[in-house]
């Protein structure tokens, strides 16, 4: 949230071109204030356990956060009640007429499948073209970055030999945006992937800026120049034990994964792990949250950001 002082005060000045968030008196006055609207598309297989991570984290606020949950097509899931879904899910058509203030659209299990060969491809690629029009600012989680890139950017699936699994330590880039606002210059996440961003490629052949990437990861957090999107390639919403969960699920299932890196005391499964990412995860969102939405989307949704005339703060 903001800190609200005198117009005239100096340091409004100064902390202004610091680019942290000053709310003068003279714009208190005339602020709107009313809860954000966040969509999530849930692509995991586990919903519950997904929309729980996602929940959590766009809590870790004091503003007040509307979400709806939104499932990609009617498939009969095997992991999910079919009652929670019809009793918490909307389908697109339910929501397509609506404007939103943020969006998530999580990662899904296909790193190895080709975009054509996903069944619900084609209401993907619907529901995310769609965003631009109804969402101020969308997320997109791991696959659906990678999901992304090609549906904004033609960029063809990157594909590594190896699973990236583990937690691993990035670099923040030297740019003052407010949404990498408060991390350490280098900071823990974890990964769960087969797709592939090397920062050289991103920056090749999109006009996405990389606030940050490892030499381990390649780019892990990367957005449009309005904004508007949001690319993050791990999973800072992961509770401590996913990583363990899918890692003695890939063995039972006889695929025989490496142990993830950096996550087990002494790489030792017998360990119990520890989530060494949760604080910068609650940054991120919350800064998503306060600097790409509430500070951008006009009182009214159905109004255009350029009919309210709000500049972005970087």
């Amino acid at each position: 949230m903001p800190i609200k002082i005198p117009d005239a005060l100096p340091a409004a000045t100064i902390l202004t071109a610091e680019k942290v968030f000053v709310m003068t008196e003279s714009r208190a006055i005339h602020q709107d204030i009313r809860p954000l609207h966040v969509l999530i598309l849930n692509l995991m297989p586990k919903k519950i356990e997904t929309e729980t991570q996602f929940l959590r984290k766009l809590s870790n606020t004091p503003l007040q956060v509307i979400v709806d949950l939104l499932r990609i097509d009617d498939h009969v899931s095997k992991n999910t009640p079919k009652a929670h879904l019809d009793t918490f899910y909307q389908s697109f058509d339910e929501v397509k007429d609506k404007y939103y203030d943020g969006m998530i659209i999580t990662g899904a299990p296909l790193g190895k499948v080709p975009f054509e060969e996903v069944k619900y491809w084609d209401n993907l690629v619907r529901i995310m073209k769609w965003t631009n029009e109804h969402v101020t600012c969308t997320m997109f989680n791991c696959w659906a970055a990678q999901a992304a890139l090609n549906v904004f950017y033609d960029l063809p699936k990157q594909t590594r030999t190896q699973k990236l699994s583990g937690v691993f330590r990035h670099r923040k880039a030297q740019t003052p945006d407010p949404l990498i606002r408060g991390f350490d210059d280098f900071f823990l996440a974890p990964h769960s992937r087969y797709a592939n961003f090397e920062t050289k490629f991103i920056e090749d052949n999109t006009d996405l800026e990389v606030l940050a990437d490892s030499d381990e990861t390649g780019v892990y957090l990367a957005v449009s120049p309005d904004r508007r999107q949001v690319y993050v390639t791990g999973h800072p919403e992961y509770d401590a034990q996913t990583l363990d969960n899918e890692y003695r699920r890939d063995m039972n299932a006889g695929i025989n994964p490496e142990i993830p890196a950096n996550y087990y005391p002494n790489n030792n499964p017998v360990n119990t792990p520890l989530c060494t990412w949760r604080s910068h995860g609650n940054l991120l969102f919350s800064n998503w949250l306060n600097y790409y939405l509430y500070q951008i989307t006009p009182f009214d949704l159905n109004e255009s950001r350029a009919k309210n005339g709000k500049e972005f703060l970087v």
